[in-house]
């Protein structure tokens, strides 16, 4: 990672919930008390639900939520909505669907936005849905199998919920790994994070598990694999 960058949190699911002891060390480290929370890839699923949920949770912590309502391409589009992201010190995509995500993100000055706050410093945090368009290849949840994802993060694929793959899941998507990309697997409640010294971390109530070439390797592993935008 290049000097500038923010922390990068992948989350296993089940955000904003008890044993995400993670968020509160990630919001000490950006040093806000506002956490811009897109329900984006929930714009199915009950977004203002998400927003509520999370306005609790970090009201605990004594953190605002700002929420950013971009639930389609149309908002996304919209150059008001990409200021107000660029000038955000912590963002978290909240989970749902990927797919929608991606859709909504892809080649909008909002994303444009977002790497540019990762660029100068920013938290970003993706849990599930969130976090899997964060890299490229992306997992497709539809399979098992991968297909292009936006690539904050590049030669990783983030496998949410793992707990709750199946060894005959996680044995075929492995297979269809590329030589050059690792993918990881994190539990819910649980995160992996990338710090802005180069350092790989897993924090939460559960576990990582790091794969290349469909072995597991250590975490530490991921500082030669994965790249950053």
């Amino acid at each position: 990672m290049r000097d500038g960058h923010g922390a990068l949190a992948l989350v296993g699911g089940a955000e904003w919930r008890e044993g995400c002891s993670f968020d509160k060390v990630l919001i000490e480290r950006s040093g806000t008390e506002e956490v811009l929370v897109l329900p984006t890839a929930a714009a199915y699923e009950n977004p203002d639900r998400s927003v509520a949920f999370a306005t609790e949770y970090f009201a605990a912590m004594g953190v605002r939520v700002r929420p950013l309502m971009v639930l389609s391409h149309h908002d996304a589009m919209d150059e008001r909505n990409a200021a107000i992201l660029e000038k955000a010190r912590f963002i978290y995509l909240g989970g749902g669907s990927p797919l929608h995500l991606r859709s909504v993100l892809k080649d909008t000055p909002t994303w444009e936005s977002l790497v540019k706050a990762f660029d100068s410093g920013a938290t970003v945090a993706g849990s599930s849905a969130g976090g899997m368009v964060l890299t490229d290849p992306m997992v497709d949840p539809r399979g098992g199998a991968y297909t292009l994802g936006l690539g904050l993060v590049r030669n990783l694929a983030f496998v949410p919920h793992y707990s709750n793959w199946s060894h005959d899941r996680l044995k075929r998507t492995l297979m269809l790994a590329g030589p050059n990309m690792s993918t990881v697997g994190v539990d819910e409640r649980t995160a992996l994070i990338h710090w802005p010294d180069g350092t790989w971390e897993a924090m939460g109530a559960g576990k990582v598990e790091v794969f290349h070439m469909g072995k597991q390797v250590e975490l530490s592993s991921l500082n030669d694999l994965a790249t950053f935008a």
